[in-house]
């Protein structure tokens, strides 16, 4: 389906995320190393599923430099694997392997206003349905660069 192109993780919140080779999926916790693994994040007042892990697709940052003429890189959109070659909209509501972990993808993880403040740059209109995706660790395991991501169920 498509595969890993970089992995982020921030320990704090509004920290800069920093790029890792490889990071610990947690089931019913997050990232090991993430500001929400740690419930340090800026949403963590109760833990919620759909912080445990977010996706974006290299292709909708490409497309945000192409089409409005702003520049994010994966660091900078603060969400924690970008992938490249697969559609993670069509991932909501479906199950599916990233390396040696089991996500299930809950829903899409629309820009906000926070992501702006964060950034500097009004990027939430050119990444409106494709800023990603929420998912829920099912399955504890390592996520690398270049793993494969795919669907579990159809």
């Amino acid at each position: 389906m498509g595969n890993v192109v970089a992995i982020q993780i921030a320990p704090e919140a509004e920290a800069a995320l920093v790029s890792v080779r490889e990071v610990k999926a947690v089931a019913g916790q997050g990232l090991e190393g993430d500001r929400y693994f740690f419930r340090r994040g800026t949403y963590s007042k109760k833990h919620d599923a759909t912080r445990e892990a977010t996706f974006i697709e290299a292709e909708a940052l490409e497309a945000l430099g192409r089409d409005y003429e702003l520049e994010l890189s994966p660091v900078e959109s603060r969400r924690n694997i970008t992938t490249r070659g697969v559609a993670l909209n069509h991932l909501v509501g479906r199950t599916f392997r990233v390396g040696g972990a089991v996500f299930k993808g809950l829903k899409l993880c629309e820009p906000c206003g926070h992501l702006e403040q964060l950034t500097g740059r009004p990027v939430r209109a050119g990444l409106i349905h494709r800023g990603g995706l929420r998912a829920e660790i099912l399955e504890s395991g390592m996520v690398s660069l270049g793993d494969k991501i795919e669907s579990i169920e159809c």
